[in-house]
């Protein structure tokens, strides 16, 4: 019998490195598609990720590297529109299948279903990008193994506030002491930690290798697999060099005290 009754995930550099590859990758298609000559690199990427959200992201690339940049529209108009445009391009590649899940997670994620575990989603990428993914990289039916998907525009504020990780619980009609999350960013393990969720799993992705993760008690390279030894980066995962549901117990056991 475990100690807690729900996992809930982020989505981007969680239970896929989409970041680069993907959202990067969308945007830069959307841009061109606009006749725009913006072109958001590696690094690039990489600092604007510092802003959640995607339509928060070009807003933010406008105001600090395109202050005189003239909308052919308004950009309460422009910006949405554009957005719309990437997130087209994204769930492309999605059922292109060029996002394979991260090391560990359909292993994980089958673990918890088979032992009753439920299973939640709290993101601020759109949910139909969520579905998409699920649907394009899993078993059939993987999107119906997730209880609860809080995802998008849902709540008036984005990670790292705690909006959507408190929009998960109260869907799920769980305390945070019941509940393990797992994320993979600094503004995600954040927002999870001010939701209460003090249970938290960091498994860092591309863009997020260095960031300072605060409390958690346990950030890793990935979840590992039997034959992929996931790499500790700050707490304890023996004796098993992967993730399951006893190492997510003993993590658990651990934050509140449980003997």
């Amino acid at each position: 019998m475990y100690g807690f009754k729900a996992l809930i995930f982020d989505v981007d550099g969680t239970l896929a490195d989409t970041e680069r590859d993907g959202h990067r990758v969308a945007f830069n298609a959307a841009f061109r598609e606009a006749g725009l000559d913006w072109d958001w690199s590696v690094s690039l990427y990489g600092e604007l990720l510092a802003v959640t959200g995607g339509k928060e992201r070009i807003r933010y690339y406008l105001e600090r590297w395109l202050p005189a940049f003239s909308p052919p529209e308004s950009l309460e108009t422009f910006i949405p529109k554009l957005h719309r445009s990437k997130t087209t391009h994204y769930l492309d590649l999605l059922r292109k299948g060029s996002l394979p899940l991260r090391p560990g997670v359909m292993r994980l994620l089958t673990q918890a279903r088979q032992a009753g575990i439920r299973l939640a989603i709290a993101t601020t990428t759109t949910p139909e990008n969520v579905i998409a993914l699920l649907e394009a990289s899993g078993p059939p039916g993987l999107r119906d193994w997730f209880a609860v998907i809080a995802a998008g525009d849902v709540v008036p504020r984005k990670k790292p506030a705690p909006d959507i990780y408190q929009l998960a619980l109260d869907q799920l009609g769980l305390p945070p002491r019941d509940c393990i999350a797992i994320e993979d960013s600094d503004n995600g393990a954040r927002s999870a930690w001010e939701a209460g969720l003090h249970a938290l799993l960091v498994t860092t992705s591309t863009y997020t290798q260095g960031q300072d993760f605060g409390a958690a008690p346990l950030v890793l390279d990935s979840l590992g697999e039997p034959d992929r030894p996931a790499r500790v980066i700050a707490g304890t995962l023996a004796p098993h060099p992967y993730v399951d549901l006893e190492a997510l117990d003993r993590l658990h056991r651990q934050v509140y005290g449980i003997g």
